[in-house]
């Protein structure tokens, strides 16, 4: 199947999901991930109606950015936040959903005031065991949250985790419900230019336990766009 195809089967999982749970399909948004993908296909899951992208090599985002010039795109930077990447995405980029400390929310802000352009970020917390896996831990949430409330160019939406790399569903779906217990602990947070709206988890292999979970935004790359050669 081709991408469109891909695309409208991605959907109907998220609609079946919803259904199953009680929830409505409207509640999630869907950030199809197109890292090491040729802009051909990011085109054709743009014209089937796609408007979220995420990619996670901030070199790979800068040159799709200034590729694909169109009205109707959304770019999220997921990967790995190294500050000194910061100024190569903040003139297009709409959503850095990496953060995990104050002191990339430092850059993003200083970078974003020069231009007078707002950006959305996602605070991402470390979930799992998994040493390799970025983000804060959860005790140093709250802080960062407080920091955030003073920015005006720098908008936080939510917060973002990464289950363990596991076929174990039930490893997952515990985390999972972690990072959503966290949100919502700290919608208190919420004012200024903090406003946690989202929890962002979920992927290829597990959204539909994302979706029982209170997941708000999945990233989805394999099942859009097939396997990546790397």
């Amino acid at each position: 199947m081709g991408v469109q195809e891909n695309l409208q089967t991605v959907k109907e999982r998220i609609d079946k999901a919803c259904k199953a749970c009680g929830r409505s399909s409207d509640e999630i948004t869907l950030v199809a991930v197109s890292k090491t993908k040729p802009n051909e296909d990011i085109l054709e899951a743009l014209a089937a109606g796609q408007v979220h992208f995420g990619e996670n090599r901030a070199k790979e985002l800068q040159d799709k950015m200034e590729q694909i010039e169109k009205e109707n795109i959304q770019w999220h930077f997921l990967g790995n936040l190294q500050t000194n990447k910061i100024k190569y995405m903040v003139e297009r980029v709409d959503w850095i959903v990496s953060v995990h400390k104050k002191k990339a929310l430092k850059e993003i802000e200083k970078r974003a005031s020069r231009i007078d352009r707002h950006i959305n970020v996602l605070i991402q917390v470390n979930i799992s065991e998994e040493d390799q896996k970025s983000g804060c831990e959860p005790e140093e949430l709250e802080p960062i949250l407080k920091y955030a409330q003073e920015l005006k160019f720098t908008h936080v939406r939510g917060i973002m985790g990464m289950a363990t790399f596991t076929d174990d569903l039930d490893v997952v779906r515990k985390e999972f419900k972690v990072l959503k217990k966290l949100r919502d602990d700290h919608l208190h947070m919420n004012g200024g230019s903090v406003n946690l709206e989202h929890v962002s988890m979920g992927m290829t292999n597990d959204l539909e336990v994302a979706i029982e979970e209170g997941t708000t935004m999945v990233r989805v790359g394999t099942a859009i766009f097939g396997e990546r050669n790397y």
